[in-house]
């Protein structure tokens, strides 16, 4: 806000323009950027879905899931992949990049 009084003309500081905001009830409202990362019109082929939202698996590495999310760290995101044994519910393989990208899922499985 300071730097939009100042180009309009008069030379104020940071602290002016705060209480004069208050003083009026003006208060800043901030957004967040919007990222998306969901790419659902392409033309790669599409995996049928085996399991139809069942996650039992009667025996060991019959039935596998996988995700991927993204986490918020110091150095920026961080994207993970994982898949499950559905059987066990363990951690069958995982792996961890800066990019979404093909290289990400590889070492997965």
């Amino acid at each position: 806000m300071t730097e939009e009084v100042k180009e309009i003309g008069p030379n104020v500081g940071h602290r002016r323009v705060g209480r004069l905001m208050r003083q009026n009830g003006i208060s800043v409202i901030r957004t967040r950027k919007h990222k998306i990362t969901t790419d659902s019109d392409h033309k790669f082929n599409i995996a049928s879905n085996l399991l139809d939202r069942n996650f039992t698996a009667a025996a060991p590495n019959q039935e596998w899931a996988g995700d991927i999310s993204y986490i918020w760290t110091q150095e920026g995101w961080l994207y993970l992949a994982v898949i499950l044994d559905l059987h066990s519910r363990r951690v069958i393989g995982w792996a961890v990049s800066n990019r979404m990208k093909r290289d990400l899922t590889t070492p997965v499985l």
